[in-house]
């Protein structure tokens, strides 16, 4: 592990530490590590160097909208390799929220979730990607793929 030191004037320490406990964290270095994760993973995605990814996909629906419950188990069906699972929640009379689980190339990945959010009467759109590392040369035999977040 590698140490490295910077300095805060005391308004902005006394803000991140009151942030820290706000947020559960035990102390300074794993809010620290934790915020320069984010801010590396979401470089990688920026510049496009993350070729694969895990993620969700959350969106609500009205499933009252002419067959628009029946458009996105099609889009689903057609990404069938990149759809992990899904999960349905009926929210009232009229609407649902579904929660898809991805993992593959990320831009495929993207261009899903841009097309379901795109989709006419989908509402709330949000996709939260993690870049991942696939580890290749499995054993003879091992069927599934790891996926390893890279940081």
């Amino acid at each position: 592990m590698e140490r490295f030191t910077i300095s805060l004037d005391e308004s902005l320490a006394q803000e991140f530490d009151a942030l820290l406990r706000e947020r559960g964290y035990a102390n300074r270095s794993e809010a620290v590590r934790d915020m320069l994760r984010r801010e590396v993973e979401t470089h990688r995605l920026e510049h496009e160097d993350a070729p694969h990814c895990i993620a969700s996909l959350s969106y609500v629906y009205n499933h009252h909208e002419r067959r628009l419950a029946e458009r996105l188990t099609d889009l689903q069906h057609h990404a069938h390799d990149l759809v992990v699972s899904s999960m349905h929640v009926h929210l009232d009379h009229d609407n649902c929220l579904e929660t898809l689980f991805l993992r593959g190339a990320t831009k495929e990945v993207r261009a899903l979730a841009e097309k379901i959010s795109a989709e006419r009467g989908v509402r709330h759109g949000q996709i939260n990607l993690v870049p991942v590392e696939i580890e290749a040369g499995n054993p003879p035999g091992h069927r599934h793929v790891h996926s390893r977040p890279h940081t």
